[in-house]
């Protein structure tokens, strides 16, 4: 199962996120697994054609994805998925 990781900012709004492992083949099912357990968390990462938002950056094993539209990168139960969400604003 892979283990993901998500940036402290989203705990704002998931006061109870944390780091959690979930059984999935690519990041949509990683995105889908979240939105089971936290509610509404989708909305702050994709937008509504389920493209990941642009201040969204999701890395596996280090390197950033490839597929920012369809979310197909490939996980095995040994991945570490890191989603980091960029905080803006002046």
């Amino acid at each position: 199962m892979a283990k993901v990781k998500l940036t402290s900012a989203l705990k704002r709004f998931f006061p109870t996120l944390s780091e959690l492992t979930v059984k999935a083949s690519t990041i949509h099912d990683v995105l889908i697994a979240l939105e089971e357990k936290y509610p509404g968390i989708s909305g702050y990462l994709v937008e509504e054609d389920g493209r990941l938002r642009k201040h969204v950056n999701i890395f596996v094993k280090g390197e950033l994805i490839r597929d920012r539209n369809e979310l197909t990168d490939s996980l095995t139960d040994q991945d570490e998925v890191l989603i980091f969400q960029a905080l803006s604003g002046g």
